[in-house]
């Protein structure tokens, strides 16, 4: 057998032999996820009913009631959250991708950075001293400002990741016809690069809507429903972790079927996100 030979079946031993290692890790990542939802559901699954989702919570010690205040007010915080996060992280991404010679670009993307390794609950600090101190108030504006600093940076890098994508000639086709830049990236860049800016927005939506540190000193938390951003509001990811420190039975399946809503939101994000990326608007 030739040294070539041999050095081919070394080869294939390795290849082998990374593709087993490869298989095994995604193997225990797949079981350990599914541990972890199979003991959710045998946890939390008693308490989701209909008053689960249509009533308010109990007083301490009393058993029954839902999470009616949590569930709505995830949606709000959340929602309001990216509302604010969309135009800043679309117009970041846009300012890096379409104007790279730019003088803001290091410093955008230094602060991009910064955003993105911060500490949630340092953002939750942030909109504390930005809203609440001023207010004299938690809120659940002040929550949706915590959230959107999480938001900003992904959906930064997203726009500007989608945006490289798209031809350089559908950028010369609008210039050559006489088009100023900034008519070409509204008219023909963005709705070339509309399904993946909706996977950015909806990945960016679903990465914040599992925290619950950045709302601990914003949001606050609500026993009842509220509707005005301007005074404190309960969250799923708040509502859970209350619950899964306090002593009453009850109210920790009730932090668990929160945990399986909450989980339920993210997945069901991210299929639409995937959704969004496979389809062609």
């Amino acid at each position: 057998m030739t040294e070539k030979d041999l050095a081919l079946r070394r080869r294939y031993r390795v290849e082998r032999l990374m593709m087993a290692l490869v298989t095994l890790g995604t193997l225990l990542a797949f079981l350990i996820l599914f541990l972890v939802i199979a003991y959710a559901l045998l946890q939390g699954v008693s308490a989701l009913n209909l008053d689960f989702f249509l009533k308010d919570m109990r007083p301490p010690g009393e058993t029954g009631g839902g999470l009616r205040q949590a569930i709505v007010g995830t949606l709000i915080v959340d929602g309001l959250g990216l509302l604010i996060a969309l135009p800043f992280g679309l117009a970041a991404g846009v300012l890096l991708a379409e104007y790279p010679d730019h003088p803001l670009n290091p410093y955008l993307r230094l602060l991009s950075d910064t955003l993105n390794g911060m500490p949630a609950i340092l953002k939750g600090l942030l909109a504390f001293i930005l809203v609440v101190k001023p207010m004299g108030a938690f809120s659940g504006l002040s929550g949706a400002l915590a959230l959107a600093f999480i938001m900003i940076p992904i959906l930064a890098r997203s726009t500007e990741g989608v945006l490289s994508l798209v031809p350089k000639e559908i950028r010369e086709a609008g210039l050559a016809l006489g088009l100023p830049r900034w008519r070409v990236i509204l008219s023909l860049v963005l709705p070339t690069a509309r399904a993946g800016l909706i996977t950015g927005v909806l990945l960016a939506f679903a990465r914040a809507a599992g925290e619950a540190a950045p709302l601990l000193f914003t949001a606050f938390g609500s026993p009842l429903l509220e509707l005005n951003p301007l005074k404190p509001m309960d969250t799923l990811p708040l509502r859970l972790f209350a619950f899964a420190i306090s002593p009453y039975e009850d109210w920790h399946r009730q932090a668990w079927a929160a945990g399986l809503v909450l989980f339920g939101l993210i997945t069901l994000t991210s299929l639409l996100a995937r959704w969004a990326s496979r389809r062609r608007f």
